[in-house]
């Protein structure tokens, strides 16, 4: 039996137990904002990363609920490394398995975090056991990386993330796939937030409007100058998302503010974006503007070092059946910043559909196949022999 057919056939008779273990992680609620809400699930991924003989260091954090990481205590002296990545935090709220609850419908698990990305964390820990199991040897040894504050921008998390994405051959994200189809993610749009206060001066908006100065009507003319950066045939999205101001509607406003969501494709966009937003100069007299943000995850871009990771996996699904297809996400993740240092792939997870959605699920007969392609992945060469 060739060790493609041995490692699907090992997680295939597995699924059951994988089932059990997601279903367990969605049943602890894990809120990106309570830092509470990590603490189990960090135990038990410990717990199980142990059980297959890793080396597991609980990273404490101050404002999220903290990380985890696992590497093999067997690995060899300068042998190479390569990164699974993941996130414990999901973006819903305590209570919600109340009202949205784990639920088995035919082939399909639905629950908060199933898709983004508990069942990521499954295959995760199943690639090693399977690897453990079946007595098989990486040449790269897998470490792998799981975060509480992805899904609120991974502040805290990041500064690890770029430590460890200089140092190892690979980086495989274990975010959910695009779409139904399963397409891995090659390519990550980057992700900016802005805000703009507009200062302006409050007047009688009867007796004397002309010794006001609306920071509302010059917000009026950014907002026209930021949707004008919109740039959809190459990927650049800026979007004015929140609006407020003034103070009552007899008074010239003294005071508005708008915050932007920006996405871009290229890191030369994203430069771009960046300058032209910082560049914004009032019109109307009296006014001034205060310009705060950045695009903070880069681009993750179809690099040569990506696309070749990419080819590994595609002849690897081949190798399991799966027609394997490469997308591009409109949404960032840790990739967007391990691409920077090292080959990356993303959406190595589950398929299903409803991130962030109320109707979140995955397909489950796929979960052991594309735990299958991890095992299979990280049981290849290094890339920079």
């Amino acid at each position: 039996m060739s060790d493609n057919q041995a490692v699907l056939k090992y997680l295939c008779d597995q699924q059951a137990s994988m089932t059990g273990l997601l279903k367990d992680l969605v049943l602890m609620e894990t809120p990106s904002t309570d830092r509470d809400s990590q603490l189990q699930i960090r135990q038990r991924l410990k717990a199980e990363f142990e059980e297959i003989d890793y080396r597991v260091n609980l990273v404490p954090g101050r404002n999220s609920g903290g990380h985890v990481y696992a590497s093999p205590k067997n690995r060899r002296r300068q042998q190479p490394a390569q990164l699974m990545i993941g996130h414990c935090d999901t973006v819903w709220p305590i209570g919600t398995l109340e009202t949205m609850p784990l639920e088995l419908e035919a082939d399909k698990l639905r629950g908060p975090g199933v898709y983004d990305m508990k069942a990521g964390l499954v295959e995760m820990v199943y690639a090693l056991r399977a690897i453990e199991s079946l007595g098989l040897t990486p040449g790269v040894a897998p470490l792998c990386f799981i975060n509480s504050d992805e899904e609120i921008g991974s502040h805290e998390s990041t500064r690890y993330i770029r430590a460890l994405a200089q140092r190892v051959d690979r980086c495989m994200v274990m975010e959910p796939s695009l779409g139904n189809s399963g397409k891995i993610k090659t390519a990550r749009k980057g992700v900016g937030r802005f805000e703009v206060i507009v200062k302006g001066k409050a007047a009688h908006a009867g007796l004397d409007p002309g010794a006001g100065a609306s920071a509302i009507l010059e917000l009026s003319h950014v907002i026209q100058k930021l949707f004008e950066l919109n740039d959809p045939e190459h990927g650049t999205s800026v979007n004015v998302g929140v609006i407020d101001g003034g103070i009552r509607p007899n008074m010239v406003a003294p005071e508005s503010r708008a915050v932007i969501d920006v996405r871009v494709q290229t890191q030369a966009d994203a430069e771009r974006v960046e300058a032209a937003i910082h560049g914004i100069e009032s019109v109307t007299p009296g006014v001034s503007l205060v310009i705060e943000g950045r695009i903070g995850r880069p681009p993750m871009e179809r690099t040569d070092q990506n696309q070749q990771l990419w080819r590994i996996a595609q002849e690897l699904g081949e190798g399991l059946d799966l027609a394997l297809e490469q997308g591009t996400a409109g949404g960032g993740s840790d990739g967007n910043t391990t691409s920077l240092f090292t080959a990356t792939i993303d959406g190595m997870g589950a398929v299903g559909d409803g991130a962030h959605a109320h109707h979140e699920y995955i397909y489950l007969d796929l979960l052991p196949v594309r735990c299958a392609l991890l095992t299979l992945l990280l049981l290849a060469p290094p890339l920079n022999n």
